[in-house]
């Protein structure tokens, strides 16, 4: 479904979908830097020098002072507000040991468990 439709299933005239950042044009030259940082994550190399300094690594990708924050603060809601897409957090998340559906609990304020649930409620109907 596309968003224009998304939107109007969800009733909103404003484009908005509520606890979703929409990862459109805008967002993802905002995120370029963070994006292609965290699809460097794919090679062990790349994992191990972020692990060995963080801070660094992040230069190393010219993220914005915001994104490096929020890197180093773990704050994955504020990673996506600053551009990141799911997808390619999901490859910092897995160092910190989380998943996709840690991610989307966070996202809807939800326990992974509460999320779990809703996603196999949702299969079910």
């Amino acid at each position: 479904m596309g968003q224009s439709a998304t939107v109007a299933a969800q009733g909103s005239s404003t484009g908005e979908i509520f606890g979703t950042p929409i990862f459109g044009p805008a967002a993802a030259q905002k995120g370029y830097a963070l994006n292609k940082m965290c699809f460097s994550f794919n090679e062990a190399a790349n994992r191990a020098e972020f692990v060995r300094d963080e801070a660094a690594y992040c230069a190393k990708f010219g993220l914005t002072d915001e994104q490096t924050q929020a890197i180093l603060k773990r704050d994955l809601l504020k990673l996506l507000e600053c551009g990141g897409n799911a997808y390619y957090l999901a490859k910092f998340a897995g160092i910190l040991g989380l998943n996709m559906q840690d991610i989307g609990a966070l996202q809807t304020g939800m326990t992974v468990e509460q999320f779990k649930a809703k996603l196999l409620a949702a299969r079910d109907s």
